[in-house]
C-alpha cells in the first residue's frame, strides 16, 4: 500500500474519532478522497480489503456457536425481514420511477425487484464493528444479528449460485467429512501454544477455508466461517481471536478505501443516494416489528433493529451482476456506493445513543412487547446475593472464585454470553445471564440487598452505561471497576464509581505482595 494511502486513511480516521465519530467514517471518506485526487488502486489494496473480510468472518465463527444459528428468531427473523423488504421495496422503487426522478424512470419491475434485494442485506462489516466496539457482540441481541448476518450469507450463497449458473462442485459434498477434520485442528491448536505460531495458525485455517470452497465452486468467505464455527467450542478460541484482532481491524482499513474507488459520483447521484437512505427507516421498523412478532424483547428487538439498519457491501455484487447483464444502468453501482457508505455513518452515529434513547423512550416502546416472551429472555433473580460480579471473563471470574472462597453463596456472577453461562454453571457457579446495559433487568431484579457490584467489563463505556443504569435504579451499594490506563480510571471515577483498579498497577502490586510473602515465610536456618 502506499504512502499517501495510509496518511490520508490516518488522517480522516483521526479526524472523525476527535469528533465523536468512528473511524470507519473517517476511512470511507479518505476512500473518496483519494479517488477525487485521481489516484488509483492497485491490486494489492484489493488483497487486503479481501483478506479482512475473510479474517472478520472467520472471527466472527469463532463466537457462533451451531445452534444459535437455528434458533427460529435468526432464520424466520431472516427470511421474513428479507421477504417484506424486497416486496415493500420494489413497489416504493417502482412508485418514485412514475414520479420520473431520475435512474429510476428506467427500471423494469424485474430490475427494480433487483435492487430492492440488492439493499436487503445488511452490512457484516459495519454491524460487527458497532457491537465489538461498544462491547456488546456477546450481548443477546449481539448474537442475534450476527445470527442474522450469517442467515443472510447463506442466501447470498444460495443467490450468486443461482444468477450466475454458478453450481457447486460434486465434491462439494464431502464437506461433511469436516466433522472428522475437527478433533484433528482442535489437536492442532492445543500444541501451538501463544505464540507468535497462535495467529499465523488462525490465518492458515481462515485462508485454507476460504480457498477449499473456492475451489468446491462455493463464496470462500463462508468457508473461513464454518472453519471459524469448527473452532468456537475449543478453549483457544478467544485468545484465537484476540490475536487477530488487530490484523483483521488494520486489513478492513482496505475494504473501507476500496468503497471510495468504486466511482466518483456527480451531484445527482449523492441526492439520490441520499433519498435511498430514508428507506432505513423503513428497513429498521420491519426489523424491529419480526422481532416483537417472534416474541423477543422490545429491548432486543430495538438494539438488533438499529444494528442490522444499513446497506451491505454485498448488495454491489447484487447489482454488478444485473449491470453485467444489461438489466440496470452501471451508475447505479455509483448510487449504491455512496448509499453503503451513507448508511454505515447513519448508523454509526445512531447507535451511539441508542442506550440512551431506549432509556429514555422504555415505557413506549416495552408496549409493544409480547406478554410472554421466550424463556431465553426471562430474568433469574440471585438468591441471597450480597455481592454481584458482573463480566466473568479471566479477570471477573477470577473476582468472583476468590470472593466465594471467602463468602460462599453470597457472590453471584452475571454475564451477557448465554453459552458461558451455561458452561460455568456446569462447574456449581451461582451464576446467571444478563445485560448490565439493560435498563429492564435492573427494573425487575431485587438488588436492595447487594451491597456491592463489581464490574469486570472489556470496554470503560460499558462500565459506564452500567453505573448509569445503577443509578436510575437508585442503588444504595457500592461499585468497583477495573481499568487499563490512569485516564480511564479517572473517567470511571468521574461517571461515581466508588473503586476503580488499575488492571495493570494492581497485577504489579499483587505479584509483589504475593512474592514478599514468600520471604515471610521463608524457613529459618539452623542453629
Amino acid at each position: 500500500m502506499e504512502f499517501i494511502w495510509i496518511l490520508i486513511a490516518f488522517a480522516c480516521g483521526l479526524s472523525t474519532k476527535l469528533i465523536g465519530l468512528p473511524p470507519l467514517v473517517g476511512y470511507l471518506i479518505a476512500g473518496f478522497i483519494l479517488n477525487a485526487m485521481g489516484i488509483q488502486p492497485n491490486d494489492s489494496l484489493t488483497s487486503l480489503a479481501n483478506m479482512g473480510i475473510t479474517l472478520m468472518l472467520f472471527t466472527i465463527g469463532l463466537k457462533i456457536h451451531l445452534q444459535d444459528l437455528f434458533k427460529r428468531e435468526v432464520w424466520i427473523g431472516s427470511i421474513s425481514h428479507m421477504s417484506l423488504w424486497t416486496a415493500l421495496a420494489t413497489g416504493i422503487i417502482l412508485f418514485i420511477g412514475l414520479l420520473s426522478a431520475p435512474y429510476f424512470t428506467e427500471l423494469e419491475p424485474g430490475a427494480a425487484a433487483l435492487l430492492a434485494f440488492a439493499f436487503s442485506f445488511s452490512s457484516t462489516v459495519c454491524a460487527i464493528k458497532l457491537l465489538e466496539e461498544s462491547g456488546e457482540i456477546k450481548t443477546r441481541h449481539g448474537k442475534l444479528a450476527m445470527g442474522v448476518l450469517v442467515m443472510q450469507d447463506i442466501i447470498a450463497v444460495i443467490f450468486l449460485a443461482v444468477s450466475a449458473g454458478k453450481v457447486p462442485s460434486e465434491y462439494a459434498v464431502g464437506l461433511i467429512a469436516l466433522v472428522f477434520v475437527r478433533p484433528i485442528i482442535n489437536r492442532l491448536l492445543n500444541n501451538i501454544g501463544h505464540s507468535e505460531l497462535l495467529p499465523l495458525t488462525g490465518f492458515c485455517i481462515a485462508l485454507g477455508g476460504y480457498q477449499l470452497f473456492e475451489a468446491l465452486q462455493l463464496k470462500g468467505d463462508l468457508g473461513a466461517l464454518l472453519f471459524g464455527m469448527l473452532l468456537s467450542h475449543h478453549a483457544a478460541a478467544s485468545e484465537l481471536n484476540k490475536s487477530l484482532m488487530n490484523f483483521r481491524d488494520l486489513f478492513l482499513i482496505g475494504f473501507f478505501l476500496s468503497i471510495g474507488f468504486i466511482a466518483l459520483p456527480d451531484l445527482e447521484m449523492i441526492s439520490i443516494a441520499a433519498l435511498i437512505c430514508l428507506l432505513l427507516v423503513l428497513k429498521f421498523l420491519l426489523f424491529f416489528a419480526v422481532f416483537i412478532k417472534l416474541k423477543l424483547r422490545a429491548r432486543t428487538a430495538y438494539l438488533t433493529a438499529l444494528a442490522l439498519s444499513n446497506f451491505s457491501e454485498f448488495g454491489l455484487i447484487v447489482v454488478a451482476l444485473g449491470a453485467n447483464a444489461n438489466w440496470i444502468s452501471k451508475e447505479w453501482l455509483v448510487i449504491l456506493a455512496l448509499s453503503t457508505s451513507f448508511s454505515f455513518v447513519i448508523t454509526s452515529i445512531l447507535y451511539r445513543g441508542a442506550h440512551r434513547f431506549y432509556g429514555k423512550h422504555k415505557t413506549l416502546i416495552k408496549r409493544l412487547e409480547s406478554k410472554t416472551p421466550l424463556a431465553s429472555d426471562r430474568y433469574i433473580q440471585p438468591k441471597d446475593a450480597e455481592i454481584l460480579v458482573i463480566g466473568l471473563g479471566r479477570v471477573g471470574k477470577g473476582a468472583y472464585q476468590a470472593l466465594h472462597s471467602r463468602l460462599g453463596d453470597k457472590v453471584w456472577g452475571m454475564d451477557a454470553d448465554q453459552s458461558r453461562i451455561r458452561g460455568l454453571k456446569k462447574k456449581g457457579m451461582h451464576v446467571f445471564a444478563g445485560d448490565g446495559e439493560d435498563a429492564d433487568l435492573w427494573e425487575k431484579l431485587d438488588i436492595s440487598k447487594i451491597k456491592l457490584i463489581l464490574l469486570s467489563l472489556p470496554t470503560i463505556e460499558d462500565s459506564a452505561n452500567v453505573t448509569q443504569q445503577l443509578n436510575a435504579v437508585k442503588y444504595k451499594g457500592k461499585i468497583a471497576a477495573i481499568a487499563r490506563y490512569e485516564d480511564e480510571q479517572k473517567k470511571l471515577l468521574s461517571q461515581g464509581i466508588d473503586k476503580v483498579f488499575n488492571f495493570f498497577t494492581e497485577a504489579g502490586s499483587g505479584f509483589a505482595d504475593e512474592s514478599l510473602a514468600l520471604l515471610d515465610n521463608k524457613p529459618q536456618p539452623p542453629n
